[in-house]
């Protein structure tokens, strides 16, 4: 017989929390979806998104499912989308969170709809967009890297009316050299040259500014 742990797996049903920030009504013009960084909860990465007019802006941020403390301190908690541990079956399950965040929510196609990644966040708006084909007007992917495992062939559902923005701190702590280089190659095969980077004076930060001037 073999004392080796085995690891097994079972299905649940799981509840989880997600913020908005304004109200949905008919004269809303533009509806955000936002995916906060590791370490944040959703209700404080909305601080961000608090300037948008409130009339024709609808903002949503899921929540991140994996929270912990920060800092060992034990008051403040942060959350987590994705760790290299059981990578594949947590981005099931954050893929059926943002599926039925979706059908939770009136969206009506004559809206203009907002993915916007920030951090962390890039890599699970990413793979929303590309595996569940979301068709949206603008794909904002904020001091953070594609997953390795899109193509091309991931995005090929957005059409020419898709605005892909790329924003990147040319201080962000996380960006190395080498690493920018990687990640402009891979946006450069991905979205076939169509997006646009925007290099900004600063660190890896969110400035609000930055966020105002997405409005088209």
């Amino acid at each position: 017989m073999s004392n080796k742990p085995l690891e097994k797996s079972v299905r649940y049903s799981s509840t989880n929390t997600y913020e908005t920030l304004n109200e949905l009504t008919d004269i809303t013009k533009n509806v955000w979806i936002v995916f906060h960084g590791i370490g944040y909860l959703s209700k404080y990465f909305l601080k961000y998104f608090d300037e948008l007019n409130p009339e024709d802006n609808y903002i949503i941020a899921p929540q991140a499912p994996s929270k912990y403390y920060l800092n060992n301190s034990y008051k403040h908690v942060g959350a987590s989308w994705l760790t290299k541990e059981n990578t594949e079956t947590e981005i099931i399950n954050n893929l059926n969170y943002l599926d039925a965040i979706l059908e939770e929510e009136t969206i009506l196609s004559n809206r203009n709809l907002i993915i916007f990644g920030y951090s962390q966040g890039v890599s699970m708006a990413a793979r929303w967009v590309a595996q569940r084909k979301i068709v949206c007007n603008q794909l904002v992917l904020y001091a953070g890297g594609i997953p390795n495992e899109l193509n091309a062939t991931d995005f090929t559902h957005l059409g020419n009316n898709t605005q892909i923005t790329i924003i990147i701190g040319n201080k962000d702590e996380y960006l190395t050299k080498e690493r920018l280089s990687i990640e402009r190659e891979k946006s450069r095969t991905i979205f076939n040259g169509k997006a646009k980077e925007h290099i900004f004076d600063g660190g890896h930060i969110v400035k609000k500014e930055l966020i105002n001037s997405l409005i088209i």
